[in-house]
């Protein structure tokens, strides 16, 4: 596998809407891989396509809890409930974090890498990442949608962004 540079803002990349993926092949399968192992790298909670400068609508997450390492290809949020409202951060926006409002429950549904129906259930971070990510396939930053947005330090700044 490979680690692929994650595009940072202002990059256009960020910004737009990423295309659905319409066959599952060898490289979408390598690219969820490299993205896996990007994420990790960076110490990061989930990645998008985008923000390693590809306009696919793919993510990963890894949210430390019992779903493990998540790959999905084409993810939609089906159902939500709740509401949490807490600090984000992204690896494509180093150094900024933001108070965004998101569901507190979600259940979103995709192709796994071998392009088999996947639908997962998450609340809390699982939740607050699935949002996250899929909000990057729209070309949509927390920063976007954030009631505060401020400055951390590298001290605040830690492991397990998305």
């Amino acid at each position: 596998m490979s680690i692929r540079i994650i595009v940072k803002e202002p990059d256009e990349v960020l910004h737009k809407r990423a295309k659905e993926v319409t066959k599952v092949t060898p490289n979408v399968q390598k690219l969820l891989d490299d993205m896996a192992d990007t994420m990790y790298d960076a110490e990061g909670v989930g990645l998008a396509a985008p923000q390693v400068g590809i306009l696919k609508r793919l993510i990963v997450i890894d949210a430390g809890d019992e779903q493990g390492l998540i790959k999905m290809i084409n993810p939609e949020i089906i159902s939500s409930e709740g509401e949490q409202f807490g600090p984000e951060g992204c690896l494509s926006i180093p150094g900024i974090n933001g108070d965004v409002r998101r569901f507190e429950t979600v259940t979103v549904k995709g192709l796994d890498r071998e392009g088999k129906e996947l639908i997962i259930t998450g609340s809390g971070l699982l939740s607050r990442a699935f949002q996250h990510e899929i909000d990057h396939l729209d070309g949509v930053l927390f920063t976007d949608i954030a009631e505060k947005v401020y400055e951390i330090t590298p001290e605040q700044t830690g492991p397990r962004r998305n």
